[in-house]
C-alpha cells in the first residue's frame, strides 16, 4: 500500500451514496487465503489475477467475458440512425423557434413581450443544446471506434460533427483516449486531473495560503461551490482546449512539465501530442479556424444578436454537458485516485461511476448511466451499453466494485462542488477533500 492518503472522513451532512470499495478501510476483510482465491478464478486466467489491498480484482478479459458478444457488434446504419434522429430533433427544435420566436430585441425590455422573448430564447438554448450533446456523443463514439467496423467511416462523420461544435476533431481523440488509459491516474491522467492541496493554496498545515483556498475562506462554503459549477460548466471546455485548466502533469514524452508550461488542444508542436499526429493536430485546428470564419461571415451577413441566439446559446449548453459529465462520472469523496506506482488500468476503469440522468440518457445516448461498460470497453456502440451495463452490474457488484449513485445528477453536482476540492498528494491512494473541513483563518466564511 503506498503512502499519502487517507480514507475519507466521516462528514456531518445527510445520507448519500458512498462507492462501497475503500481499499483504506479499517473493516477490510483480511487477506483470503490461496484456495479461497483460486476457488472464484477460471483457471486459464489465474496467473493474470490481480489482488488489490484486501479485494480481488478481475482483470478486463475476467469482465469481458460475462457480456454477451453482440453488444461489441457496431453497425453502419445502426449509428447511422441516431445520426438522422438527433439532427431531425434539431431541425424541429430550430423550425419551432423559427416560427415562434423573433431575433429583433424588444424594444422595451420591462416588458411581458420582452420576459416572453427572453424565456422563449433561453428554452431554445437548452434544448438545442441538450439535442446537440446527442452529436457531440456520437462523435465521441467515432473518436473511440465504436461508431463503425472501419475508422476511415467513423473519423469522416466525426470530424463533421465535433468540428461544427468547435471541438477539434483529432486533437481531443487523442487526449481523449488517454483519458481511458490513464483513468483517475494522480500524475498522468487527462481531464479532470485532481489539485494537490499546495496547488489550492494550503501549506503542509493545512494553512491557508492563498489561491482557492483563500477564496472559498473569502466567499464561504455556498458561494465558493457555485464558483465550482460556473468554472466547470461555463467556462471550464474552453480553458481545458486551451491548456489552462484540468490537463495532465506529463508531456507525451513522459516527463513532469516545467512551471508555465501549457498542453494545449491546437499546436501540432504541443507536448500534449507525439509527432507522428502532427498532420491530424493541424487539421483539427484549421477545422476550428473554419468554423470560427463560417461565425465570422454570419454576424457580418445576418448580425452577431441572431448568431449568439441560434448557435452560440446552444454550444453554451452543450458544452456545459459535455464537462458535467466528465467531471461527475469520476469524482466523489468516496472514490479513489491513484499515484503512479499505485495505479493499474483495472483500478483507474473500476473508479469509474454510473449516474441516472432521466430523460437526458435519451438525448445523450445514455453516456452517464453506462460510464463504467464504455471506461471498461469504449470500443463497444452505445446502443449496447445497457444490456452490457447489466451483465457487468451482475458480476461486480457482488464483490463490491460496481459504483452506482442512485443521487439526482443535479443533486450530485451539488454535493461534489462542495466536497471534492483538493487531494494531498501525488503519491499512494488518495480522496478528494474539501476546503470546508480546512480551519479557517481569522474572519473567515463558513456561509
Amino acid at each position: 500500500m503506498g503512502k499519502g492518503g487517507q480514507a475519507p472522513a466521516q462528514r456531518s451532512q445527510p445520507k448519500h451514496w458512498v462507492s462501497p470499495y475503500n481499499p483504506l478501510s479499517k473493516n477490510a476483510p483480511e487477506l483470503p487465503s490461496k484456495g479461497e482465491i483460486k476457488a472464484v478464478i477460471p483457471k486459464e486466467c489465474f496467473e493474470r489475477s490481480y489482488l488489490h489491498s484486501m479485494w480481488f480484482l478481475p482483470s478486463k478479459g475476467e469482465i469481458k467475458a460475462v457480456i454477451p458478444k453482440e453488444c461489441f457488434e457496431r453497425s453502419y446504419l445502426h449509428s447511422m440512425w441516431f445520426v438522422l434522429r438527433d439532427t431531425a430533433m434539431a431541425a424541429a427544435c430550430a423550425a419551432i423557434a423559427y416560427n415562434t420566436l423573433s431575433t429583433d430585441l424588444p424594444s422595451n425590455l420591462l416588458s411581458v413581450e420582452s420576459a416572453t422573448w427572453f424565456l422563449g430564447w433561453n428554452l431554445y438554448a437548452f434544448w438545442q443544446g441538450c439535442i446537440l450533446t446527442g452529436h457531440w456523443v456520437l462523435a465521441h463514439e467515432c473518436g473511440h471506434g465504436a461508431f463503425s467496423p472501419s475508422q476511415t467511416f467513423n473519423d469522416f462523420w466525426g470530424f463533421i460533427m465535433h468540428q461544427a461544435l468547435l471541438v477539434p476533431y483529432f486533437a481531443w481523440q487523442y487526449t481523449h483516449a488517454k483519458h481511458h488509459r490513464r483513468t483517475n491516474n494522480i500524475m498522468d491522467g487527462e481531464s479532470h486531473v485532481p489539485n494537490v492541496k499546495a496547488e489550492m493554496g494550503l501549506g503542509e498545515k493545512n494553512e491557508r495560503t492563498g489561491g482557492y483556498a483563500a477564496i472559498h475562506e473569502a466567499i464561504g462554503d455556498g458561494p465558493f461551490a457555485m464558483f465550482q459549477i460556473f468554472a466547470h460548466l461555463v467556462i471550464g471546455w474552453p480553458l481545458y482546449l486551451m491548456g489552462l485548466a484540468s490537463t495532465g502533469r506529463l508531456g507525451n514524452d513522459g516527463k513532469v512539465l516545467g512551471d508555465g508550461e501549457i498542453i494545449d488542444h491546437y499546436r501540432p508542436w504541443s507536448k500534449m501530442f507525439p509527432s507522428k499526429i502532427r498532420v491530424k493536430i493541424a487539421v483539427s485546428t484549421l477545422g476550428v479556424i473554419g468554423t470560427w470564419y463560417l461565425i465570422g461571415q454570419a454576424c457580418m451577413t445576418y448580425g452577431v444578436l441572431p448568431v449568439c441566439l441560434w448557435y452560440i446559446g446552444p454550444l453554451l449548453w452543450n458544452q456545459a454537458w459535455l464537462v458535467l459529465y466528465t467531471w461527475l462520472q469520476h469524482n466523489d469523496p468516496s472514490v479513489p485516485h491513484y499515484g503512479s506506482e499505485e495505479w493499474t488500468w483495472v483500478k483507474g476503469a473500476l473508479s469509474t461511476i454510473d449516474r441516472p440522468y432521466g430523460i437526458f440518457d435519451f438525448f445523450h445516448h445514455k453516456i452517464g448511466s453506462t460510464h463504467v461498460a464504455h471506461h471498461l470497453f469504449h470500443e463497444m456502440p452505445f446502443y449496447k451499453a445497457d444490456v452490457a451495463t447489466a451483465a457487468i452490474r451482475a458480476y461486480l457488484e457482488p464483490k463490491g466494485l460496481y459504483n452506482y449513485d442512485p443521487t439526482p445528477w443535479y443533486l450530485a453536482m451539488w454535493r461534489i462542488a462542495k466536497t471534492c476540492h483538493y487531494i494531498d498528494d501525488f503519491d499512494g491512494i488518495q480522496y478528494y477533500k474539501s476546503l470546508e473541513d480546512v480551519p479557517l483563518s481569522k474572519g473567515g466564511k463558513n456561509d
